[in-house]
């Protein structure tokens, strides 16, 4: 990939859960990532309502959100951000914007993944929401994006990305995890839409395409690469997958150093018998050796 990933750059990752799974390696070995400041988002439209927003400089007031279930909610944002109280709500969504903008202006690459393309409008407002939050069904319409509606979504979405950051490369991925409670059917046609879009669109701008759906589907047939719940990747694929890509975006100039970070990973999990005994404490030293090494180069890791 031209332009790979490697430490001196800065991440923003958007999406669908499986964002989570990628932010979560990004976070174990040190990258200067910013991951989902609004929570899960699961389709296009909601990602493309956060980029607007940023970059518009969008303040979240009293309007914005409601009380439901005894918690305040908004339907911009993922139920993780939902607060018994509004203010805190609000202080939350207005962070997430600001630190979403100035990651937006920073970033050197952007992983983008796209998870359905079933969409709930409010009847309400016709606005489409990032999350229902249990609000009941009857309150909402569910459709589906058509695949022009996607690719303008993701045009709009690259174009308010230039227009701030001109140097920034976005990397588009879809989810492969299912949406079973949509149908076996309505999930199939909304991967395909998802699908046909995103390849319509990154021919055209030549953007970078991972191909983790792909690789799920394809390479990694089989139920013992899943979780209990038979939908979700586990840790045996969620790692498979990291390392295709790895290989493909992250720069070779990034493996010994990540080495050395899980290592010094792997030392802060160890769990002695004995504490104070010395073979632990000359352990300790030279783990503490190792951290001042990497900080001394690379003063934005904190351990």
């Amino acid at each position: 990939m031209p332009d790979p990933i490697d430490y001196n750059s800065r991440l923003l990752l958007l999406g669908s859960c499986f964002v989570e799974n990628m932010g979560e390696k990004f976070a174990h070995f040190k990258f200067r990532a910013l991951q989902n400041p609004f929570g899960i988002l699961f389709h296009p439209k909601a990602i493309e309502n956060l980029v607007v927003n940023a970059i518009g400089a969008k303040e979240y007031s009293d309007r914005d959100v409601f009380y439901f279930n005894e918690r305040w909610h908004c339907y911009d944002a993922h139920s993780a951000l939902s607060d018994i109280g509004k203010e805190a709500l609000l202080q939350k969504l207005n962070d997430g914007l600001a630190q979403t903008a100035t990651q937006l202006s920073e970033a050197s690459h952007i992983i983008i993944t796209l998870g359905t393309a079933w969409v709930y409008r409010n009847r309400t407002t016709d606005a489409v929401v990032a999350n229902c939050h249990k609000v009941p069904q009857a309150e909402f319409s569910k459709e589906i994006l058509e695949v022009d509606d996607i690719v303008a979504s993701l045009e709009n979405i690259i174009a308010q990305i230039k227009a701030v950051n001109k140097n920034c490369r976005p990397i588009f991925t879809i989810s492969p995890i299912r949406h079973l409670k949509d149908g076996f059917i309505e999930n199939q046609r909304s991967k395909a839409h998802l699908i046909t879009a995103l390849h319509k669109v990154c021919c055209q701008d030549q953007l970078s395409y991972f191909p983790s759906y792909e690789i799920m589907m394809d390479e990694l047939r089989d139920y013992r690469f899943y979780s209990e719940d038979m939908v979700h990747p586990n840790a045996l694929a969620i790692n498979y997958i990291w390392e295709k890509f790895r290989e493909v975006c992250l720069s070779d100039s990034t493996a010994a150093i990540m080495k050395k970070v899980d290592t010094v990973q792997k030392g802060l999990q160890h769990r002695p018998f004995n504490p104070k005994a010395e073979k632990h404490l000359k352990f300790l030293q030279a783990l503490e050796q190792k951290i001042q090494q990497l900080q001394s180069d690379h003063s934005f890791m904190k351990f």
